[in-house]
């Protein structure tokens, strides 16, 4: 039986890597849109969109991610993160329709000393990780059939991201201060996309709040040292912390995902985080 399924957020790096892979599932149909084709914080054009569209299932990658700028533009985060996926899981509740919801690990404070588990306690450092906790909120309070994802440290080879800059400033520049105290996973959009799909596929029922990133811990100054031994970019990094390169936004210091959840429940393996980058790679000039 055919499944439809809306994308919000259509292209971003999430939503590219979905519309990529939409073209071997057999057993889904695609509806791709960016804010252009809807605007998801207008909840009467979102029930309207939902009550033509007869989705099986909304996989929500739009939201607002410029984490700096969120601090002086709170206004508009919270309608992006916060009222777009409330308005999302209303239109869903009333034309029973399943929610995917991406979230991110800046939901906790990075406080920790081990990888954060999904019950564990949150405390968001800024503006946007209070916006995407509401965001999960939000969805939560609203209706029962949901997944949300949080994962962390996303690229691809679509859209802008570290890998990306990395590449530019590598090849621009003979040396570079990258930070070291920063630890987490970097997480290649097209392996949670696969995920999701797959997920889907199996029609899998045991909703909740899921971390998924890829395996394995890196900082910063590890990931970009690894994107120029991949690409034999000859530059010299330097270890850099946090404190020397102040930013608007506080960023947590340990965004370590505990993957156990999502592997155990939906019987999936997830790939170690180098082995995506060189996939990756291989796809970017």
């Amino acid at each position: 039986m055919m499944k439809n399924i809306l994308v919000t957020g259509a292209k971003g790096q999430l939503g590219s890597e979905l519309q990529f892979l939409s073209h071997s599932q057999k057993d889904l149909t695609f509806t791709f849109v960016d804010v252009e084709e809807l605007d998801i914080t207008n909840q009467n054009k979102v029930v309207d969109f939902f009550g033509k569209g007869k989705f099986d299932y909304c996989i929500n990658c739009a939201a607002y991610t410029a984490v700096d700028k969120a601090e002086s533009d709170k206004d508009l985060a919270y309608e992006v993160n916060v009222n777009g996926p409330k308005n999302l899981a209303v239109a869903a509740k009333k034309h029973k329709t399943k929610v995917f919801h991406v979230s991110t690990d800046f939901v906790f404070n990075g406080d920790s000393s081990t990888a954060y588990t999904e019950d564990m306690v949150t405390n968001p450092l800024g503006v946007y990780g209070d916006t995407k906790l509401k965001g999960e909120e939000a969805i939560a309070k609203t209706i029962q059939h949901y997944f949300i994802i949080r994962t962390a440290w996303l690229y691809s080879s679509y859209g802008g991201n570290f890998v990306k800059t990395m590449l530019r400033l590598g090849r621009e520049r003979e040396e570079l201060g990258v930070i070291v105290d920063q630890i987490g996973t970097p997480t290649y959009a097209r392996d949670l996309a696969e995920t999701i799909l797959s997920m889907i596929n199996n029609c899998d029922e045991a909703y909740g709040i899921y971390h998924f990133s890829n395996e394995g811990v890196a900082s910063w100054y590890d990931f970009a040292k690894t994107v120029f031994k991949i690409k034999n970019i000859e530059v010299k990094v330097n270890p850099i912390p946090t404190s020397a390169y102040p930013t608007p936004a506080k960023r947590p210091s340990f965004s370590l995902l505990d993957k156990s959840k999502i592997k155990t429940t939906f019987n999936i393996s997830i790939p170690y985080w180098q082995d995506s980058l060189l996939n990756c790679l291989d796809l970017i000039d």
